[in-house]
């Protein structure tokens, strides 16, 4: 598997993984409660702890998606650190909510089709501290998961910035090139070989033919700086360089599809279309 090629399927591979890591995960704690149980006696039905365990782990597999949504849209950062760690102490109470209305549903549906009553807890407070506990760290563990897996993904694809930033070229006002940092290396991107933008979190995606280099700033601002060197904004997350473009198809909706000489097609909203016309006429 190449990386461009992971990179193209992403959240396929992320959800592939985070289900992986939970099956093999719960499947280990639903046996050894079952070997616990063996050894002292106990008499347990063997489909208990599996059900248990994987209520549990689904249940986080449903939750994930807004645990990443909560960190793009407060990110931890140095500014105002306070903040942030207190809103996600509150994140993690509605987790833990969450996750234990979800695991209880799923029991009592397998449950009664097996015949069987399930009860959660007639402690509810006493059992929700006890589920809080191992959910807080489980949400803990992921959001340090999340980051760390950023930080690998960010070395192996090359993280961008401006020359203008460095010692190379203090005084520029426009990029003319990108310093791309990948896997203890630096080389450098011409600007004018940048295809398109994309915005990406905190990050805008430089695409230069089949990879693709993040670079940490807005599109707004990105653009700002490019448009001289002829990249104009075709939508809220996407930027294009117009000397890449091929052809401009309208649509019924009012909006069009810009298609890259690359053979790559993008969609263009219909309220940066009159710009967009503008500046590419201007070329």
């Amino acid at each position: 598997m190449t990386l461009n090629h992971y990179l193209k399927y992403e959240p396929f591979y992320v959800a592939l993984l985070v289900t992986t890591l939970m099956l093999i995960n719960n499947s280990i704690n639903a046996t050894s409660i079952l070997m616990e149980a063996k050894r002292s006696g106990t008499t347990l039905v063997w489909w208990h702890p599996f059900v248990t365990e994987y209520s549990s782990a689904l249940s986080f597999v449903l939750l994930f998606p807004v645990i990443l949504w909560l960190l793009k849209r407060f990110p931890l950062q140095w500014k105002m650190p306070g903040r942030r760690l207190a809103a996600h102490f509150f994140f993690s109470i509605g987790f833990s909510v969450s996750h234990i209305v979800l695991f209880v549903m799923l029991r009592n549906l397998v449950f009664s089709l097996q015949g069987v009553d399930y009860v959660y807890s007639e402690d509810f407070l006493e059992s929700f501290v006890y589920e809080y506990r191992k959910d807080a760290w489980v949400y803990c563990l992921t959001i340090a998961g999340c980051y760390s897996y950023r930080f690998i993904l960010s070395r192996l694809r090359g993280e961008a910035v401006p020359v203008a930033d460095g010692e190379e070229a203090a005084g520029e006002q426009v990029p003319e090139r990108f310093l791309v940092r990948k896997l203890g290396k630096e080389f450098v991107v011409n600007a004018d070989d940048v295809e398109w933008l994309e915005a990406a979190g905190n990050y805008v995606n430089l695409h230069v033919g089949e990879k693709v280099y993040p670079l940490r700033s807005t599109m707004s601002r990105l653009l700002d700086a490019l448009t001289e060197r002829g990249f104009a904004r075709i939508h809220r997350s996407r930027g294009i360089n117009l000397n890449y473009v091929e052809s401009i198809t309208p649509l019924e909706s009012g909006d069009c599809t810009v298609a890259l000489k690359s053979g790559k097609q993008l969609s263009m909203s219909r309220r940066y279309r009159d710009n967009f016309r503008q500046q590419f006429a201007g070329r």
